[in-house]
């Protein structure tokens, strides 16, 4: 598989701006590359003084600035969100990008201080349930059938939600893993990607326990994110079909349109 190009915005600084988003993703487009993935967080209480922005309004933007760019959050915590309005807003960004949204979720950490003093769930175990039970809720409103649902945290009694995504048979859903463990692989294998914190070592590792899954890895994309190209050609022997250049936390526009004029590769 051809190895594909993106580029990786933290939402920070001066980028927390969704037209300096936009600007610098419509850039990287220019520039040759296939994808532009954001940061998703709502604060940053751990960085005090650091302008956040709206990870869902900046892949807005880009979608109305690019024509071809792949684009989406790597990743959202979706326990802390409701499925229903990740649905509605999925929905419309697949619409407004004319079937380029790819959506990574995963667990979210509580390193940044955001979980815990913004009064979200912080144990990791009940998270996890709360993941796969929105994206049973999510996938299913996507449909655009009727929907009855009733789980331990969401219950949906008789809705239809209308426009279906451009996508078919869904938006494509790429997976967070940050270990060899089985739970977030198996979950990974349930979708269409995966968006890995590991080592070449450790990707070969997990995408075996993936294949075990669903049987191949045809068609299974493979995301990961790097500051510098050291290790690119390692990550690719080990299956990755996506490398993301990754811009550092605090990044100024200048710095980030310099950075992505060079181009892929």
């Amino acid at each position: 598989m051809v190895l594909r190009y993106g580029v990786y915005l933290p939402p920070f600084g001066e980028l927390a701006d969704p037209r300096v988003l936009a600007e610098v993703a419509a850039e990287a487009e220019a520039a040759g590359f296939d994808g532009a993935f954001v940061w998703d967080h709502v604060a940053r209480p751990n960085d005090p003084g650091l302008p956040v922005g709206d990870a869902w309004i900046g892949m807005a933007a880009i979608a109305a600035a690019t024509t071809r760019l792949v684009f989406g959050p790597r990743v959202t915590p979706l326990a802390r969100r409701r499925p229903q309005d990740v649905a509605r807003e999925t929905v419309a960004l697949d619409l407004l990008g004319e079937g380029r949204l790819v959506l990574g979720v995963g667990l979210g950490s509580d390193e940044t201080g955001e979980f815990a003093r913004l009064g979200e769930i912080i144990a990791p175990g009940e998270r996890a349930h709360r993941l796969d039970e929105a994206l049973t809720v999510l996938t299913a409103l996507w449909s655009g059938e009727v929907v009855d649902h009733d789980g331990p945290a969401y219950r949906i009694d008789g809705v239809q939600f209308l426009p279906r995504p451009v996508q078919r048979p869904r938006i494509p859903i790429w997976v967070g893993a940050q270990s060899v463990r089985h739970a977030p692989l198996r979950r990974a294998a349930r979708y269409d990607g995966l968006c890995p914190e590991a080592t070449p070592g450790e990707l070969v590792e997990m995408l075996e326990i993936v294949a075990e899954h669903r049987g191949d890895l045809t068609g299974f994309e493979v995301a990961v994110a790097a500051a510098t190209d050291d290790q690119r050609a390692a990550y690719e022997r080990a299956g990755a079909t996506w490398w993301l250049t990754a811009l550092p936390k605090l990044c100024s526009r200048a710095d980030a349109l310099a950075l992505v004029r060079r181009g892929p590769g």
